[in-house]
């Protein structure tokens, strides 16, 4: 059993564990702590006693402490950072202008001890950008990254309204992205053109991800399209269901001219189970949906 303090320092980021050091700290709190980038500062997001065990390979010792508790100073450095991340945006854009490269220009993340300045942004190929880094680095005087990410952490980082009306899923609170595919939206019976399963992004929507798990577990108890089945009416096959209600149309052998009918998965024995599966030309047509 060991304490850990979870810390998250972007609004929808991914949740980092460190060590208290003997500090009490409470959700909300603003800390100080060593990462890989430098010292930076977060916010506590999980204070709870956990259990670190090697089934997530992580170990009590490798945790770094939390180094204090962030004091009034320390909040108006970052702040002044976050102001300073604005104006270093606008000289980044016209950078790339002088040297004509086809980058679009993201976000930018100061870290706290001003250690290094990270540039984000996206392109469609890959760019020589070492001459705007040389450019950048006799600007600032410090360590510069240049690092090109994908729509979908463009949409992070930006953040904005989804197809719902809602603010984008990514950048509210999900903390890292879920593994969504175009099987979902099959099982799902959505329908499969773009403008429907992809987000603003243009890559398939993170919620299909949400209810999977249920669908999952009602296509074991219900028949596919394409099931063979017996009903009280006779023997045929499922051409439509509905998953979530459990109704079923089939097509009857012995009614070729007859429309399908509508009964409850309940009420019919499945002789031989359909598929779900997608053709070539709908993994073709939608593939680019599935790429980060």
């Amino acid at each position: 059993m060991a304490e850990i303090v979870g810390v998250r320092f972007k609004g929808a980021g991914k949740v980092y564990h460190f060590s208290p050091a003997g500090y009490y700290v409470k959700k909300g709190d603003k800390v100080i702590v060593e990462t890989s980038r430098g010292l930076e500062m977060g916010s506590v997001v999980m204070s709870d006693k956990r259990t670190i065990d090697s089934e997530n390979g992580e170990k009590p010792r490798t945790l770094k402490p939390i180094i204090r508790v962030a004091s009034r100073d320390d909040i108006e450095k970052c702040k002044r950072n976050r102001q300073r991340e604005k104006e270093i945006m606008v000289v980044f854009t016209k950078k790339i202008e002088e040297h004509n490269l086809l980058m679009k220009p993201i976000d930018i993340d100061c870290t706290f001890d001003g250690s290094k300045i990270v540039f984000y942004f996206t392109a469609e190929s890959r760019v020589d950008f070492r001459e705007l880094v040389k450019d950048l680095a006799g600007i600032y005087r410090t360590r510069i990254e240049l690092r090109q990410i994908g729509v979908r952490d463009e949409a992070k980082m930006l953040g904005g309204l989804g197809i719902c009306g809602r603010g984008f899923c990514c950048s509210s609170f999900l903390g890292e992205f879920q593994p969504v595919s175009i099987k979902m939206a099959k099982e799902q019976s959505l329908s499969l053109n773009p403008t429907k399963i992809s987000g603003t992004c243009g890559r398939l929507m993170c919620c299909l991800k949400y209810e999977q798990d249920c669908y999952e577990e009602l296509l074991k108890i219900t028949p596919k399209i394409g099931a063979y089945v017996e009903t009280a009416e006779g023997k045929g096959v499922v051409e439509d269901a509905n998953i979530l209600t459990g109704n079923l149309k089939v097509k009857l052998s012995k009614k070729d001219d007859s429309p399908a009918i509508t009964v409850s998965k309940d009420k019919v024995k499945l002789l031989k189970d359909g598929q779900v599966r997608l053709s070539r030309e709908e993994i073709a047509a939608l593939k680019q949906l599935e790429q980060n």
